[in-house]
């Protein structure tokens, strides 16, 4: 008689364990989903923002650096770097990467005449 009792029990907790197991899942996953739309998506969208803009930094523009230097944009020395003049006739390299903002977009730079 109480072999088929504990036969019965084994048979039905072996069920009800799956149906466990996903009820106990469902939270966690419902985690992950939330940290990715409020963290991981948005900073991914600020990113590629940032990234554009700094690809999109042209002459002219005034720009403020990584390390707080605010300049203009001479000259693009290349597809990373820029020229950028920080004081009258200082003018320094700048990695495109260190352009931390574009303050203001401004007219492009008239080539004056060569000395």
């Amino acid at each position: 008689m109480f072999i088929t009792e504990a036969y019965a029990q084994t048979a039905a907790g072996a069920a009800g364990g799956l149906n466990d197991a996903l009820v106990q899942l469902v939270p966690i996953v419902a985690m992950i989903a939330i940290v990715y739309f409020i963290l991981w998506r948005p900073q991914q969208r600020r990113a590629k923002e940032q990234r554009e803009m700094v690809q999109a930094a042209r002459r002219g523009d005034t720009v403020v650096t990584s390390g707080g230097l605010i300049g203009k944009i001479t000259k693009a020395v290349d597809d990373n770097e820029v020229e950028l003049e920080v004081a009258p006739n200082v003018k320094v390299r700048l990695a495109r990467s260190g352009i931390a903002e574009v303050r203001a977009k401004g007219e492009p730079v008239k080539d004056g005449p060569k000395a």
